[in-house]
């Protein structure tokens, strides 16, 4: 099977609750919690995408109508992740449009985590660097392909293999299917989830806080605030 070939894939559900952490520099919105329309939800949009550099109108005209999730808690966390998301894109969703990504377990999701932290101390000139993060706990709703046996090409730690594996996470967001489980490239036994419906995160809960402190020797320090 081609990692472009969704004929013949597995298929798996998400458990109950799945992990994900953000850096707390993004501060929690609730404008989309309280609206109560599409209207207001879409006007709500509008508002923002003048004053917000990281939510593009393209993004926008590429979520579709069903999926402008609102009028329940974390509705704009949720939403934050499709819109807000790497001007670059990441493993499974391209820059045009972002995905909710979770994992399994707070451990993997702080592994990953710290790996992006990382990546951020050694382009720099500092010693180390501090970073505080909440978490997100949610039931992912739906059907994943599962890719956690096989597709070694889909694992690749590069970045540069992006272009690939975005390839074909856009194929799965355009298919029937929901999202995609797939092994974590950081965390030896961990396992990861990409939904591509706003509409199928559910029981968002806003959960722990924690410091993450990295130096350049490798040593990760983790306090829950």
């Amino acid at each position: 099977m081609s990692a472009f070939d969704l004929d013949d894939v597995k298929g798996t559900t998400a458990p109950d609750r799945t992990h994900r952490i953000i850096p707390s520099r993004f501060p929690p919105l609730d404008a989309f919690d309280m609206a109560e329309t599409a209207e207001d939800a879409r006007a709500i949009l509008e508002l923002e995408s003048w004053t917000n550099d990281r939510l593009s109108e393209s993004r926008l005209k590429r979520l579709p109508a069903e999926e402008l999730v609102f009028g329940r808690p974390n509705a704009s966390v949720v939403l934050a992740a499709f819109l807000h998301s790497s001007p670059n894109g990441l493993r499974f969703s391209s820059p045009y449009l972002g995905a909710w990504y979770a994992s399994s377990t707070i451990q993997t999701a702080m592994t990953e985590v710290t790996n992006g932290l990382r990546r951020e101390l050694s382009l720099s000139e500092l010693e180390s660097i501090t970073q505080e993060y909440r978490e997100y706990t949610a039931k992912l709703d739906g059907n994943f392909v599962d890719i956690r046996d096989d597709h070694d090409d889909l694992h690749n730690p590069d970045v540069a293999c992006y272009p690939t594996t975005q390839t074909f996470g856009e194929a799965v967001r355009a298919s029937d299917w929901h999202g995609i489980a797939y092994r974590s490239v950081r965390d030896p036994d961990g396992e990861n989830w990409v939904s591509y419906r706003p509409s199928q995160v559910n029981n968002v809960l806003q959960a722990r806080h924690f410091r993450v402190k990295l130096g350049r020797e490798g040593k990760v320090f983790v306090e829950e605030l």
